[in-house]
């Protein structure tokens, strides 16, 4: 059971933080963000640990930014939020996708949009730090009468940000499957203008917009945030322009030549039990990042840079 070896998991992620942090000495992390999952899933004192490494192993005295996705709410605890207050944590992810409960009830998940405003109350309380929040437009069983209640109720709770994702179904999902459960097209684009106009309405401003596969009715994901508040980590991640170091099971690491715009890509194995028992070519991956990086950002432009900003 993979729970009973997560201690094992951070046992060789703490290894990789540690190597990695030798060779990005002299280097400076715009933004850190942990996710990709649900991290909040760890036990209190693993959590800890994970930040203490992040912050022992690397200078984040640039960052811009460092993002915790929190995702479920039955994750989050009061303890776990005290935890983040340790560190130099700008920002949560907690992730209601809808507020209605018969479409959280046919997507399978456990929680209740009660849960939902629960924890967000209980991070305003004690974390007190920024909040993002995710929502999926065109769920299974939803209605435009639905995904506008829910709208309501998470721009009631004010985050700093709102993604508004459209439907992705991958090939042989058992949503897929069940098309005929699925909202059509013209109420996905219902649902997308009317956030639109209420998110405008309640003062959030647009900043960044992609497309990927699969998805309903062909439609995009935009993020929306209130003024000073849009998450850098995104803009980053979408763009790619910049180079991204991964670490963990499933990281993908892109390192992007600003002079080519060419995109070299080095993959963590996807699943726990290979990433232990391939640290070393991991971490052979990652003596590659550093002999890039120093290549394209030689320690004489690092200074220059840093004289300037």
């Amino acid at each position: 059971v993979w729970k009973d070896r997560v201690d094992s998991y951070l046992d060789a992620l703490v290894k990789e933080l540690r190597a990695i942090g030798k060779m990005a000495r002299g280097r400076y992390p715009d933004t850190v963000y942990i996710g990709g999952g649900t991290p909040t899933t760890l036990e209190p004192d693993q959590l800890r640990r994970l930040l203490f490494e992040i912050t022992e192993n690397f200078d984040l005295s640039h960052s811009v930014e460092f993002t915790v996705e929190a995702g479920r709410p039955d994750s989050i605890t009061e303890e776990k939020l005290a935890v983040l207050r340790e560190f130099p944590v700008t920002r949560i992810s907690i992730n209601p996708q809808t507020m209605e409960d018969s479409v959280l009830k046919a997507m399978g998940r456990a929680h209740t949009a009660q849960e939902i405003t629960a924890a967000m109350d209980l991070a305003r309380e004690v974390y007190g730090g920024m909040v993002n929040m995710d929502l999926i437009a065109g769920l299974p069983t939803d209605t435009v009468e639905g995904f506008a209640r829910t709208l309501e109720q998470v721009v009631a709770m004010a985050p700093a940000n709102i993604t508004v994702h459209t439907l992705a179904l991958k090939k042989g999902a058992k949503l897929m499957e069940e098309q005929g459960r699925l909202c059509a097209p013209q109420e996905v684009a219902q649902m997308l203008a009317l956030a639109e106009s209420t998110l405008r309405g309640a003062g959030y401003v647009p900043y960044y917009l992609y497309r990927q596969k699969y998805m309903s009715g062909s439609f995009e994901n935009v993020g929306w945030a209130k003024p000073g508040c849009v998450c850098a980590y995104n803009i980053i991640m979408m763009e790619e322009l910049q180079s991204v170091l991964s670490l963990g099971a499933g990281g993908i690491t892109k390192l992007v030549n600003p002079a080519t715009g060419k995109i070299d890509r080095l993959s963590n194995p996807k699943y726990p039990k290979e990433y232990l028992d391939t640290w070393e070519k991991i971490c052979q991956h990652k003596v590659q990042a550093a002999q890039f990086q120093a290549r394209i950002y030689p320690p004489h432009y690092l200074e220059k840079s840093e004289e300037n900003h």
